[in-house]
């Protein structure tokens, strides 16, 4: 009889910690998966006409990185964008290109979380930077994959932006080192917010930023660089 007590005990837990997986993944998916605006798919988009073919646009407003493909038209890509605090903006351009890069974590990604590998081999399912990494002018900020797909479409990155693998790999042969990069505030949701986007400054080696407030989304009249890059957070960093 005590047999079977302890039997059907065992049965409760394992279905009430089925029953928090469940959940815990629910959450999960809730909070970092994107929706109907954020995240999606890559799709051929419209776009102003004065950016030229092979620039590419990060929006951090649409959470969407363009590459321009002919004269008013992009494939839009939807992005994991830095946190609140670690955003920037400018104009840079892609100076290397790396195929599996490696990834070493930073002193201040360390002090947040100690737990994180001292590093991790390229082609790693756990890496940080996925399968392909453009590197932005002489700063550390990446355009790079992901291990963590479910966090595209949401503002959890310490200064890069993550793609899907699937993305970065179609993307990555098409951008050849020197490709302008812009990274704005800005939504595309007026011609006027694009016009004002296209008339960013030449790209530059190091890329300018700003704080993230209310008042800045709206202008980009307040602008200074960077003085520490950072490289991009992790999944656990991210999660936990």
């Amino acid at each position: 009889m005590s047999r079977l007590v302890v039997a059907a005990g065992a049965v409760l837990v394992v279905a009430a910690a089925s029953v928090g997986a469940a959940t815990a993944q629910g959450t999960v998916q809730y909070d970092w998966g994107g929706d109907k605006e954020w995240g999606g798919k890559r799709q051929l988009v419209s776009i102003s006409p004065q950016f030229k073919p092979g620039h590419l646009v990060v929006s951090f407003g649409d959470r969407r990185l363009y590459h321009v493909v002919s004269a008013g038209k992009a494939m839009s890509y939807p992005i994991a964008i830095p946190r609140e605090q670690s955003r920037w903006q400018g104009a840079t351009t892609v100076s290397q290109k790396r195929e599996n890069p490696s990834w070493t974590p930073t002193g201040e990604m360390l002090r947040e979380n100690p737990r994180l590998p001292l590093w991790v081999p390229g082609g790693h399912p756990m890496n940080p930077l996925g399968v392909r990494a453009l590197y932005l002018g002489s700063s550390t900020y990446r355009i790079h994959g992901t291990d963590a797909p479910w966090t595209i479409g949401q503002a959890v990155s310490k200064g890069c932006i993550r793609m899907f693998n699937e993305d970065v790999i179609e993307l990555y042969p098409k951008i050849p080192v020197g490709t302008a990069v812009t990274v704005t505030w800005q939504r595309f949701t007026t011609q006027a917010a694009a016009d004002e986007m296209a008339a960013a400054p030449a790209a530059a080696d190091e890329p300018s930023a700003s704080r993230a407030t209310a008042g800045d989304r709206k202008s980009q009249s307040r602008r200074y660089t960077r003085s520490t890059a950072v490289s991009d957070n992790t999944r656990r960093a991210a999660v936990e």
